[in-house]
């Protein structure tokens, strides 16, 4: 099994608040990715930003994570996945981010967790592994 980084572990890296390094090197040896709709994510951040010396690093930091991580697709498979995973929510009456149901079908697709700083929106999902980064 592998694991898809959620936004929220990578800005905790990025603001020192959460070794990535470490975990990537000392944790299990499993392939480690994000979904492409977190690069979206991330990059949409630096957009936003004013400028300066702050934007500069946050797209320093952004780019070399980018080298640096496989970026999966939300394909046809993870399509059909989200297609289901919103439905069963949806009956449930239970609300998930637009995002974070993306984020989620793409790892179920995959046989992946969520690696996630943040554990509002992921437990609601049924059959989701999670990792608390």
């Amino acid at each position: 099994m592998g694991a898809l980084i959620d936004a929220s572990s990578l800005i905790a890296a990025e603001r020192g608040e959460l070794d990535l390094a470490r975990i990537l090197k000392e944790g299990p040896d499993e392939e480690v990715a994000i979904a492409t709709i977190t690069a979206s994510e991330l990059l949409h951040g630096i957009h936003r930003m004013k400028g300066g010396v702050r934007q500069a690093q946050a797209e320093r930091f952004v780019n070399r994570l980018l080298d640096q991580l496989p970026v999966m697709p939300f394909d046809l498979a993870a399509a059909r996945v989200h297609a289901r995973l919103g439905a069963e929510l949806g009956a449930k009456g239970t609300s998930v981010g637009a995002h974070d149901l993306i984020i989620a079908a793409t790892a179920v697709s995959l046989d992946f967790a969520v690696a996630t700083h943040d554990l509002r929106s992921f437990p609601r999902i049924a059959g989701l592994t999670l990792r608390r980064w």
